[in-house]
């Protein structure tokens, strides 16, 4: 399987790129709540990816909250309730709330996709946009609370002193 044009331009790792299907599948219905995942196997040959990036891509989903995993016995979609909101703390991104209603003009005239996903335009660049300008929004505030983190402990070790 050859990468399309697109996705050479995406330097996002391969765990990321699987997650993001995996986690449309669960959004628009197509893995139901309760239902099981695939397995690691079937990952790895849905993607062609190693072993640990298909486990990197449940991970990822796993701790937004959308999947849960019982030992022994594999991966779940979590319960969500009937307006589609899950039930275990998930919380989609900004970018994916602002623009979950908006269709990409191209995708009404597209073939074999029908759910837009293949489509390019202004609204995809937009999403895509709003998503980076998200990550490097929480890049910052991460950072500033590692900060604080290092100034209280060397707060604390001086008062103990």
């Amino acid at each position: 399987m050859s990468p399309s044009p697109e996705s050479k331009q995406d330097r996002r790792p391969p765990y990321q790129h699987a997650a993001d299907e995996l986690r449309r599948d669960i959004l628009q219905g197509r893995i139901k709540p309760g239902e099981q995942m695939p397995s690691i196997r079937e990952l790895q040959e849905r993607f062609g990816v190693a072993n640990m990036t298909a486990r990197g891509a449940l991970n990822v989903l796993r701790d937004e909250g959308l999947i849960y995993t019982i030992h022994g016995r594999g991966s779940f979609v979590a319960d969500h309730d009937a307006v589609g909101e899950f039930s275990v703390g998930y919380t989609p991104p900004a970018w994916y709330l602002a623009n979950r209603d908006k269709t990409p003009p191209q995708a009404e005239h597209m073939e074999g996709s029908p759910d837009g996903s293949e489509a390019t335009g202004g609204t995809l660049t937009e999403m895509l946009t709003a998503l980076r300008d998200e990550l490097r929004a929480l890049s910052a505030e991460h950072q500033e609370l590692r900060r604080e983190v290092e100034e209280l402990k060397s707060q604390q070790s001086k008062s103990q002193s």
